[in-house]
């Protein structure tokens, strides 16, 4: 169960950040001994997954229906499908949603490696659909034990299982002994009700590591290709906003803040905070890119 439950938490805080307000946590269960973990997922569900490469053994899959899917690529500023909800995912869809697992299960790997008191690495996330819903034990393996996080998306349910082998749970219950020992020798101070717990704490420390895309927005504007590839060196584009204007700053794809572009002593751009949260939620950052260079959409300046 504490596995699990740090695993979750850390994973929801990722996906909270991705999809602010779209995303609830639901309870941690730890499968009976022999029931199969994928019992129950559909056909053409999204699966990602992760091994732990150091450090530990085990596995994280994260499993997302289509729509799910969709629904978390647009939090991410994607825009929805010409087609219609019941379009086929596309590439950048699926690559929207390995940005995010990736994301994910890195803090959950920082998580447990707090509780156990070491670093753990893991492999590149593996993106896949899931046809054949049934084939799962083949492609990700059997463990002895495991558990299994409810989330919804946008109200879709999704499911976080973790596979955990004996000698993972046999090293993860020593590091708990010890935890809680180091605890009941702490003056026997107990937290009191709205304190902090110290493992939340330690979580959010680790999750503080991740790295991630940050740029800063002067404004946009939309041109046809043919306009676009026909600018001459020194042409004017006209923004939606006026020179004086606050400029946006987005974090990994969500409108994050708004203040104004300073130039240093030194000669280099920054940023200057003034307001924080999404007071505009229809100004999302253009569609999800792998490339972190400014967009034409765009038409701003990427710090």
């Amino acid at each position: 169960m504490r596995l699990g439950a740090a695993s979750a938490e850390a994973v929801a805080q990722v996906l909270d950040m991705f999809a602010p307000g779209a995303v609830e946590r639901g309870e941690v269960s730890v499968l009976a001994e022999g029931a199969p973990p994928f019992a129950g997922v559909t056909a053409g569900s999204v699966a990602a997954s992760v091994s732990y490469v150091e450090g530990v053994t085990g596995a994280n899959v994260f499993v997302l229906p289509a729509v799910a899917v969709r629904k978390l690529a647009q939090g991410m500023g994607m825009p929805a499908p010409e087609d219609g909800p019941d379009a086929e995912l596309s590439e950048l869809e699926m690559s929207a949603v390995g940005e995010a697992a990736n994301q994910m299960m890195a803090a959950a790997a920082s998580a447990i490696g707090v509780v156990m008191g070491q670093e753990i690495e893991i492999s590149v996330p593996d993106i896949r659909v899931l046809s054949d819903p049934s084939s799962a034990a083949e492609i990700y393996g059997t463990s002895p034990y495991a558990t299994s996080t409810t989330f919804l998306i946008g109200g879709e349910s999704c499911r976080l299982i973790c596979l955990v082998p004996s000698a993972f749970l046999v090293r993860m219950a020593r590091a708990l002994d010890e935890l809680s020992a180091e605890r009941a020798a702490d003056e026997g101070a107990q937290l009191d009700e709205g304190q902090t717990d110290a493992r939340a704490m330690a979580i959010a420390e680790a999750l503080g590591e991740i790295k991630l895309r940050v740029w800063a927005e002067l404004g946009r504007t939309e041109l046809a290709l043919g306009s676009a590839l026909g600018l001459p060196v020194g042409s004017v584009v006209e923004l939606d906003r006026a020179a004086e204007a606050p400029v946006d700053l987005f974090v990994n794809g969500v409108r994050f803040a708004q203040g104004r572009v300073l130039v240093t002593d030194d000669g280099e751009w920054a940023f200057e905070c003034e307001a924080i949260g999404r007071q505009d939620p229809a100004r999302l950052s253009p569609p999800f890119q792998a490339s972190s260079q400014p967009s034409i959409e765009q038409e701003g300046a990427a710090i």
